[in-house]
């Protein structure tokens, strides 16, 4: 596993490549890439600008958190193998901000695995995103819709 967060940014095709030749013998791997929107709110034609965004962490404790995240996630699914890089830090649009990876024997494990990695990482992990614009500065609240999908991977 590869855990980090880091203030630095990194290279997604770089990532990629690194993790699939890790994992050359594993059926499926899926990746996700999340990257600093342009815009606030739901929506890019209503939503307004946004200049830059200060993703503020707690890294000793987020670095523990998403390593229980991951092992959660191999409890959960046969893995082969996972990746999650985190920025914080001061961001700008189209920069990347999260990776994850996923590698198992089968494409459902994989995408089931990245999707359930990426629902949590938005509600749990102790990141926090200020965002400015031409109206200032304000912290993001979290999504009433991502606690909903979140949900889903509660156990019972």
């Amino acid at each position: 596993m590869d855990i980090r967060v880091q203030k630095d940014a990194f290279g997604i095709g770089a990532e990629t490549d690194t993790f699939a030749a890790r994992n050359k013998t594993s059926g499926a791997i899926c990746t996700f890439i999340g990257q600093m929107r342009d815009f606030r709110g739901a929506d890019k034609q209503t939503g307004e600008a946004i200049a830059t965004m200060e993703l503020d962490a707690y890294p000793g404790m987020a670095d523990k958190q998403l390593l229980d995240l991951a092992t959660e996630a191999k409890s959960r699914w046969p893995l082969d193998d996972i990746a999650i890089i985190h920025r914080y830090g001061p961001l700008k649009p189209a920069e990347a901000i999260v990776f994850v990876a996923t590698a198992s024997a089968h494409r459902g494990d994989a995408f089931a695995a990245c999707e359930f990695l990426m629902d949590w990482l938005k509600t749990k992990a102790p990141f926090w995103k200020k965002e400015t614009g031409p109206s200032g500065s304000s912290w993001v609240a979290a999504l009433e819709s991502d606690d909903d999908r979140a949900k889903r991977w509660e156990k019972t």
